[in-house]
């Protein structure tokens, strides 16, 4: 649901570059949807391509409806966009789910010996390109299930994509299995490459240029969290699955060993968050991961840590609510969830990357706030930028450990006190077996004693609360994106980011070229991008948005929460919203296109749904 966006004109639209191209593949739970994305995202970017793609399924044990889209371009990608330009169909029901996605002149890739289709089962001209997907696996001494293989071969030929990319990662994909399964895949792969090339030699015009080949990584935002954590010194993890982090585990648990920390999967959520509590006590940079409702059973060994004044990374990954809500869908509806979970005041330290590079550059800077401030840090990511991939040089991603910062130590005090009072509210932190200390989840005086004093009281609160006061004063001032003299700033946080550096950019829209409409507007954007939510930039966001002609705040929930924060930070009322909380990520057209305010709209008015 998108709702309250008043801007008066479009953006700049120019038509499509004949480069830049969307890519569904869908089918069945079961087909290899999702390792077929991931093998053709590889392919394009060993090729010298940038990709973005993100994958959806549905909240089913087994069965369902799954689809990766992928974005290609030689130019870095932000996010998806509208439209379809190829369409693997592995099934039928691709074709009836997406089949209006489709632009004009889209190719259609789908087993003829298993469904047929017709130009006439279409609202537009497409091109089809019929391939016995089963039949070629079949005749390579493959299983049924290996279409996806034979698909991608059919697809490097229509892409005019040399085989040979694809050869390599297949090699990799499939080396651990043995010599034979890897041999049987490129077989198969390279039978539905020469079945399209024999047979449709001329089927498409995609001019794709030979590129250099660079070196980038092709990383979702979950394995940029991965390896942020690893650069920053990661002791313990535990994490008990839940979508969307399970990426995450899965990560974490394949390289511990390698890189020497220590993973443990809880038997639930509530388990997790205190043994990373523990080993954070013992002196290991310690690290969970859940979602709203694994969190809901954490919050209050959240509030422990957070008394216990003991360091500790929490990634919540969000989804829709409230409940189970969307379990497989995304949304940002929970920042004032996390701004105000656990009982009493105490510094709430909130972080929200806005991509993959973000991603792992905040991840280390939240273990060194966890340990310098001594408290609790979240990493605020959602489904779509925890699940999403896009390439990023692999220069972006260097090794951090020069960086790190673990804040005040033991250091063999006589009298060591855990909570002894001080300036900046920050004591010297020991851990088991340095010295004898108590730390005490009661209220405590500075040897960690419990107390009920209240002098002792305030003096405690006080302490905790200098320290965000603390960190306020050195917060990075936020990023800004487009043009400095712009008629509208965009204000966004988190995985809006990719989505609207693509609405300022003046990039291609698809529902324009589908129109086949290119109009030209005048209006000057730019985007205030927040990834700092607490601390927060607070005289630096004031004097930005005073200074700006008309704000329009975007985000993913129902709400509108980033504007309430900043007001009760700022006193800056953002009165225009773009807010979609359908559980579908932002695409840059939801935000350059014009949308009805559903409140004020008559059908809502008499309680009927909208059309």
């Amino acid at each position: 649901m998108l709702t309250k966006l008043t801007l008066k004109s479009k953006l700049k639209i120019k038509p499509y570059m004949d480069n830049d191209l969307l890519i569904k593949i869908g089918g069945e739970a079961g087909f290899g949807i999702m390792t077929a994305g991931g093998a053709l995202a590889k392919s394009f970017s060993r090729a010298g391509y940038h990709i973005f793609s993100t994958n959806e399924y549905p909240s089913l044990v087994r069965g369902g409806h799954n689809v990766v889209t992928l974005r290609v371009s030689p130019r870095e990608l932000f996010s998806l966009r509208k439209g379809i330009n190829l369409l693997i169909a592995l099934d039928k029901n691709t074709i009836d789910l997406h089949k209006d996605e489709l632009l004009p002149k889209a190719v259609v890739i789908f087993d003829n010996e298993e469904f047929s289709l017709g130009k006439e089962d279409f609202k537009k001209p497409v091109i089809l390109c019929p391939t016995p997907l089963g039949r070629l696996v079949k005749n390579g001494g493959g299983g049924i299930l290996m279409r996806n293989t034979v698909a991608l071969g059919a697809t490097c030929a229509v892409l005019n994509l040399d085989f040979n990319f694809l050869e390599i990662v297949l090699s990799d994909q499939f080396k651990r299995k043995g010599g034979k399964v890897v041999r049987e895949n490129i077989l198969i792969a390279k039978a539905g490459y020469d079945y399209v090339k024999k047979n449709f030699p001329k089927l498409l015009s995609f001019d794709f240029p030979k590129l250099k080949s660079q070196e980038m990584l092709v990383l979702s935002g979950n394995e940029a969290i991965g390896l942020g954590a690893i650069a920053a010194g990661l002791g313990f993890a535990a994490i008990y699955p839940m979508t969307p982090i399970n990426s995450l585990l899965t990560f974490l648990a394949e390289n511990a060993s390698k890189f020497g920390f220590i993973y443990k999967q809880p038997e639930d959520e509530i388990a997790g968050i205190n043994m990373a509590i523990g080993a954070s006590f013992a002196g290991a940079r310690s690290l969970v991961a859940t979602s709203g409702g694994g969190f809901s059973l954490m919050v209050e060994g959240y509030g422990m840590a957070a008394m216990t004044e003991t360091p500790l990374v929490i990634v919540m990954g969000t989804r829709p609510g409230p409940s189970t809500g969307l379990a497989t869908w995304t949304e940002q509806g929970d920042l004032k969830f996390l701004l105000n979970a656990s009982q009493g005041d105490f510094p709430r330290f909130v972080l929200a990357p806005g991509d993959v590079e973000e991603a792992f550059y905040l991840t280390i800077e939240a273990f060194n706030l966890a340990d310098r401030f001594q408290t609790p840090v979240f990493l605020l990511v959602d489904k779509y930028l925890c699940e999403s991939v896009q390439t990023i040089e692999k220069s972006k991603i260097k090794n951090q450990k020069s960086k790190i910062d673990q804040g005040k130590r033991f250091s063999g005090e006589k009298n060591y006190k855990r909570y002894q009072l001080t300036s900046d509210g920050i004591s010297s932190r020991a851990f088991a077996g340095q010295t004898y200390f108590i730390a005490n989840s009661y209220e405590h005086d500075e040897a960690g004693f419990a107390t009920e004093d209240p002098k002792i009281r305030v003096a405690m609160m006080d302490k905790r609360m200098k320290k965000l006061a603390l960190a306020e004063r050195e917060v990075p001032k936020p990023e800004i994106f487009g043009d400095p003299n712009a008629d509208i700033t965009l204000v966004g946080w988190g995985s809006t980011k990719g989505p609207i550096r693509e609405a300022i950019s003046n990039i291609p829209s698809a529902r324009a070229q589908d129109e086949g409409k290119y109009q030209i507007s005048k209006t000057k954007l730019n985007y205030l991008h927040l990834n700092y939510i607490n601390p927060f930039p607070t005289e630096a966001v004031k004097k930005i948005l005073e200074r700006a002609k008309k704000i329009v705040d975007v985000e993913g929930n129902a709400s509108g929460q980033m504007a309430g924060w900043i007001r009760e930070k700022t006193g800056v009322e953002i009165k225009e919203k773009i807010l979609k909380y359908d559980g579908r990520p932002f695409l840059p057209e939801d935000i350059s296109l014009k949308r009805r305010d559903p409140a004020r709209h008559p059908a809502r008015r008499k309680g009927l749904p909208l059309k």
